[in-house]
């Protein structure tokens, strides 16, 4: 059963956002046969920062959770710069890089933003492989990074 990813966002009061430029030499997406890898995508709206800081002093984890959300969502308008996102059939992987202070050890909870809407998308289809990792600094201060791998029909 194919998806209407447009449809569904919509459904969840959510709309999949124009892909962001990239801050360096790499592309926003590539594709190898069925396979689509996101380069890390951090929590731009419009091209700007929705916010920065440390998980655990200025961003709490609930809104760090928000933020990953907007992270996935980048992450599907880069998949949509190589394979139209109705055609994936398939969540595969899932990284998430969490910028905490030192100690902060929730870095799943965070990354559950960008899970659970894939989830909300796609159900068991959904279902990834996935790391939640504590990083020291992420680009543009980011409290969060994504990374997805999809699998997409021809």
């Amino acid at each position: 059963m194919k998806t209407d990813v447009k449809a569904k966002l919509e459904s969840l009061g959510k709309t999949l956002p124009v892909a962001a430029l990239p801050v360096a030499a790499y592309v926003p997406a590539i594709r190898t046969g069925n396979l689509v890898f996101t380069a890390g995508q951090l929590p731009l709206v419009e091209g700007k920062m929705a916010d920065t800081g440390k998980v655990g002093a200025e961003i709490t984890p609930e809104r760090a959770k928000e933020l990953a959300e907007i992270c996935a969502l980048n992450c599907l308008a880069a998949v949509n710069t190589v394979a139209d996102v109705n055609k994936i059939v398939k969540i595969v992987r899932v990284v998430g890089y969490v910028n905490g202070v030192s100690g902060y050890v929730n870095q799943p909870i965070v990354v559950n933003g960008a899970s659970e809407l894939f989830l909300a998308i796609w159900g068991d289809a959904a279902k990834h492989a996935r790391s939640a990792v504590g990083i020291a600094e992420l680009p543009l201060n980011s409290p969060v990074e994504i990374e997805l791998t999809v699998e997409v029909e021809d």
